[in-house]
């Protein structure tokens, strides 16, 4: 019994271990190129070894850290020219997790969505920073993906949704209307707390496209 209490209590670790580290790539706060340290993250995060090696397994199987025989490990670069493949991924997808969102949200998932309906109305009124911003977006993105009840679309669009959040974070100085895309969630989350799929996919689909529009205009 002790062992498996003891192997729960290590893979909720492993987990929130990942979390922390993945969003601090995913935001920047580790920037491209730098190296990864074992014993920094574990003491900065305040978790031991294993976990945070468990944790640094999954972070390169999703592209956000990359290991290099006798170099080490770093995290991944921010390509530009992978936003053509990731957007190409997301236009397909995104409207379907958007659609079965309509469709499958529970009474829970609908108070979750409606809930960050009031974080974008108050995030607009107050004229929140960038990066309070970019945290809003990803908390909405995988709200959506977790109200498809679908375990393996919401694991792929939330490692492509993470990916282009970092391409978002390299350009954030140059994109004015940041504030305006973070806010294009508000009609599609009451579309979906409205369970309108067919609405929902298109919002969802205009949203990808103007992400992808707007990061080349930057460039």
């Amino acid at each position: 019994m002790s062992g498996s209490a003891s192997s729960e209590e290590e893979l909720s670790l492993a987990e929130r271990a990942y979390r922390a580290i993945r969003d601090r790539l995913v935001m920047l706060d580790i920037r491209p190129g730098a190296p990864i340290h074992e014993d920094q993250l574990s003491q900065s995060l305040g978790f031991g070894r294993t976990p945070v090696r468990e944790a640094l397994k999954r972070l390169q199987y999703e592209r956000l850290i990359a290991t290099f025989p006798r170099r080490g490990t770093f995290a991944t670069e921010v390509n530009i020219t992978d936003l053509a493949h990731i957007s190409e991924v997301r236009r397909q997808l995104e409207p379907m997790a958007a659609a079965q969102a309509a469709r499958r949200a529970t009474a829970e998932d609908r108070a979750r969505l409606t809930g960050l309906l009031h974080d974008l109305e108050s995030a607009d009124e107050r004229g929140s920073s960038p990066d309070d911003l970019m945290r809003l977006d990803l908390a909405v993105h995988r709200a959506i993906y977790a109200a498809t009840h679908n375990p393996y679309l919401e694991d792929t669009l939330v490692r492509y949704d993470n990916l282009a959040t970092r391409v978002w974070c390299l350009f954030v100085d140059r994109l004015p209307g940041m504030a305006g895309h973070v806010g294009e969630h508000g009609p599609l989350l009451r579309t979906i707390t409205a369970a309108d799929p067919d609405k929902a996919a298109e919002l969802a689909r205009s949203h990808v496209e103007g992400f992808e529009r707007a990061i080349r205009e930057a460039i």
